[in-house]
């Protein structure tokens, strides 16, 4: 199993695909509870980037999938994720790279990407506003709190937030480990990031009915010459409507 200790030594696991490509890797990073199986893997994503004759490698951010999963939220944050991605890439030995991210995922290549000039395209999806306003994914929405209750509560029927229920919903069919996503929660990046720093084409996917992803618009005009495409689907569905996939491909097939 490809596994590598981060620099605070939490164990991250990764997949490789590997393909001689004019091209240069594509890195996936997924979302919050998800993993690079259910995020990138089964909606059909990986398969269509390696028809393509692309080398893709997927990340299991830590506290998620197979990753180490400690349960201090001082090991947390999409900061510390984005240098778990600079980190794999190092030892790759990846100089040039294309990155995609999705709701979480997006904020960690958002990161990285003002930070690593390796990355040469990116596109984020499942986000929109609120990472201009509020430095990451939108806790108007679920507030860290709800995340907390959800996830702590013994019978998920006690829940209140109608939309952390369907989190907690996602947490138990993939089998998360509930103490370290809700430390997660606790340390969501919530600082500004410099978008207007970002000088590589970019590429914001999101879908019509994401209450995670509302006015991306707002999102694609912070970033300098990116491109805006909204597709069907809602926060958890947008990933495998097949628009999705066919415009992450087209954009980054593009030399």
């Amino acid at each position: 199993m490809p596994t590598f200790q981060a620099t605070d030594g939490v164990e991250i696991y990764y997949q490789r695909w590997e393909a001689e490509s004019p091209l240069p890797p594509v890195l996936l990073h997924h979302g919050f509870i998800a993993n690079g199986l259910t995020n990138w893997v089964l909606p059909g994503v990986v398969d269509a980037l390696t028809a393509a004759g692309r080398d893709v490698v997927a990340i299991d951010a830590r506290g998620h999938g197979r990753s180490g999963k400690p349960h201090d939220p001082s090991f947390y944050g999409e900061s510390r994720m984005a240098a778990d991605v600079a980190t794999l890439l190092d030892l790759l030995g990846i100089e040039t790279v294309d990155v995609a991210g999705y709701s979480m995922g997006a904020v960690v290549s958002l990161l990285l990407t003002t930070r690593d000039a390796r990355v040469r395209r990116l596109v984020v999806g499942g986000v929109g506003s609120a990472v201009v306003e509020l430095g990451g994914v939108d806790t108007r929405i679920i507030p860290a709190g709800d995340f907390r209750e959800a996830f702590e509560a013994t019978d998920p029927k006690t829940i209140t937030s109608p939309a952390a229920a369907g989190f907690r919903s996602f947490v138990d069919a993939v089998g998360g480990d509930r103490v370290a996503l809700a430390a997660q929660a606790a340390a969501l990046h919530a600082s500004p990031i410099p978008l207007d720093a970002i000088t590589v084409p970019t590429l914001v996917l999101a879908g019509r009915d994401d209450a995670l992803a509302t006015r991306p618009e707002l999102l694609a005009k912070a970033i300098p010459g990116a491109r805006l495409t909204v597709i069907d689907g809602d926060h958890l569905g947008a990933v495998r409507v097949p628009a999705f996939t066919t415009e992450l491909l087209t954009f980054l097939n593009t030399p």
